[in-house]
């Protein structure tokens, strides 16, 4: 978590553009354009995992995208895993293929895993990105390095207008709104993959059928409508692609799913937020390293990115971050309101109060704004922790709501090193259905204090009327100690 993310959304499809023939090898300027936003785009997710995790992940990775045709598919796909509690995947032009470890956790088989990195596939050899970016050659991702991310899963962060790109955008929800059109040509080719390599074709169909069950799960749980939330949502959204790509797999057996190697293989992985960029537990967001926690209005949701934390609900938007200072926190909080105008902007806050929370000198302000045809109230709240260190909320809320948010400025505080040191991670166990063992019985080890069954048959793609049956394998998700 922390510091503004710098990837902004871009625009539509260019009409009558032919597709490339995917036997078209990847060019070196493809190839270069890739390499120059990878380190940068790996630093924004998380981070590249390492071991053997990884290591399968890759080589899943690269099988798939030999079906491709394109030249040399093997040496020139870079295949990372990500070390991020969302779930997501998306490739960038020259053949850089991305899946979160979290997706990966919600996987039930290597055919799945296939999928998702066979459709990621399907917009590189089809060109997605760079069609997309020629209709929108204004937006930049990363510092001009790359225009366009392609995503499979989530897409928009769903905040809405904002005064300037990257403004509570959290780092992990960013990645481009491709058509419909285009999602469901990357589905056809990932099937097309699947086939090629010999496994079940139906994986694309089950994978969004998983994913689709959390994202309802999530909003459910977040107190949000039980349809899939936007900031969750997908191109078109899993739900609505379940149905077409299965039909499009056909009835045919007999492919291969290798469940019980993949679920071997992933067995430990690290399965939520990882404490170095803090924890959302319950409303409450906890570091242990930063030594901090605060808790989120209630009715509001919170998604841990790399380097922010976005507040989201019906009253409106925030994201917890922070930005380079220099002692003086009034200074702080103007230069966050001048971030957020842009870079010819004289946007200043028309109120500035100094306050203490908790013990921490705190300075904020206020300004009212014209949001398109509303009004919007911006909130800049910032707290000195150290000489040379401070966080602040940048808060987004309809005109004369801002107080909202007011709980949440008051729950800003250190933590003690013994709170610190209880912030225990959590991760992916795979066990044995024993004889005896029922869902229920199974879901009660699951590290969570609400919804176990529920989570446990999302997170094992059980129906509500499925069971278990000796020596099955499950996932289980239990504390790292």
């Amino acid at each position: 978590m922390f510091g503004a993310a710098s990837l902004t959304l871009a625009g539509c499809m260019t009409a009558g553009a032919a597709i490339p023939t995917a036997s078209t090898p990847i060019t070196p300027a493809e190839a270069q354009q890739g390499a120059q936003a990878h380190p940068q785009l790996l630093a924004e997710f998380g981070g590249a995992m390492s071991g053997s995790q990884a290591t399968y992940v890759e080589q899943v990775g690269k099988n798939i995208a030999v079906q491709s045709g394109l030249g040399n598919a093997r040496e020139s796909f870079t295949v990372s895993l990500l070390n991020s509690p969302v779930n997501n995947a998306f490739a960038i032009p020259g053949g850089y293929i991305y899946t979160t470890r979290q997706l990966v956790s919600l996987m039930n088989n290597e055919a799945e895993l296939a999928a998702v990195l066979g459709h990621e596939v399907g917009h590189v050899a089809a060109r997605h990105s760079q069609r997309r970016q020629k209709a929108a050659t204004k937006n930049t991702i990363i510092g001009g390095g790359l225009a366009i991310l392609s995503g499979l899963l989530l897409g928009d962060s769903g905040l809405g207008q904002t005064l300037s790109r990257g403004f509570l955008q959290g780092s992990q929800l960013l990645t481009l709104k491709f058509s419909r059109k285009q999602e469901l040509q990357a589905d056809d080719l990932g099937i097309q993959y699947l086939g090629k390599a010999g496994y079940d074709r139906r994986a694309m169909g089950t994978v969004l059928a998983s994913l689709a069950a959390q994202n309802s799960l999530d909003a459910r749980l977040s107190g949000q409508n039980a349809s899939v939330p936007e900031w969750a949502s997908t191109h078109p959204d899993p739900a609505s692609r379940v149905q077409s790509a299965l039909a499009k797999a056909g009835t045919a057996t007999g492919g291969l799913t290798n469940r019980d190697t993949f679920l071997t293989r992933i067995d430990g992985l690290r399965y939520g937020d990882d404490p170095a960029q803090g924890l959302i537990e319950g409303s409450n967001f906890i570091h242990p390293e930063l030594m901090l926690t605060f808790a989120a209005p209630q009715g509001f949701y919170m998604v841990n990115g790399t380097k922010a934390v976005s507040i989201q609900g019906q009253g409106g938007q925030a994201q917890m971050t922070s930005a380079a200072y220099g002692g003086n926190l009034e200074t702080y909080v103007r230069q966050q309101f001048t971030a957020l105008g842009g870079q010819n902007s004289t946007l200043a806050p028309q109120t500035i109060e100094r306050t203490t929370v908790n013990g921490l000198p705190a300075v904020y302000g206020t300004a009212r704004v014209n949001n398109g045809n509303t009004q919007v109230d911006l909130v800049v709240f910032a707290y000195e922790f150290a000489r040379d260190r401070a966080y602040h909320f940048i808060v987004m809320a309809p005109a004369g709501r801002a107080a909202t948010f007011n709980p949440m400025f008051q729950s800003m505080r250190r933590i003690t090193q013994t709170e610190a040191n209880a912030v225990v991670p959590r991760k992916l166990q795979v066990v044995t259905v024993a004889r005896g063992d029922t869902v229920a019985s199974l879901a009660r080890r699951m590290a969570y204090d609400t919804a176990q069954e529920d989570r446990f048959r999302v997170l094992n793609a059980l129906g509500s009327g499925d069971t278990v049956t000796p020596g099955q394998k499950v996932k289980l998700v239990v504390r790292a100690r």
